[in-house]
């Protein structure tokens, strides 16, 4: 029997939303940082700057958000117990 539409199905995945924020501000700060290339059309240097550092903090912040959802997703070491993330032989 198949499921409704209208049916609800629970919570879904919590870290969807910050994978895909995540993703999303990469690409942005990727495409900011392609158009503000000083090598093929020279500006002020004060708007580059601007430029630069506003791509390089949505890189920084998508990075962030997508290794806390990977270490989210594929689990870290506990805080109760400090060993248990540790994958190296003993």
């Amino acid at each position: 029997m198949g499921t409704q539409p209208y049916e609800h199905h629970g919570a879904g995945d919590p870290t969807a939303v910050r994978a895909a924020l995540g993703l999303g501000l990469l690409a942005v700060g990727g495409w900011l940082l392609n158009t503000t290339r000083p090598w093929q059309k020279p500006g002020h240097a004060l708007l580059l700057a601007t430029g630069w550092t506003l791509s390089g903090a949505l890189l920084v912040c998508g990075l962030v958000l997508l290794a806390r959802c990977v270490r989210s997703v594929h689990g870290g070491p506990d805080p109760e117990h400090p060993g248990s993330g540790d994958r190296r032989p003993s």
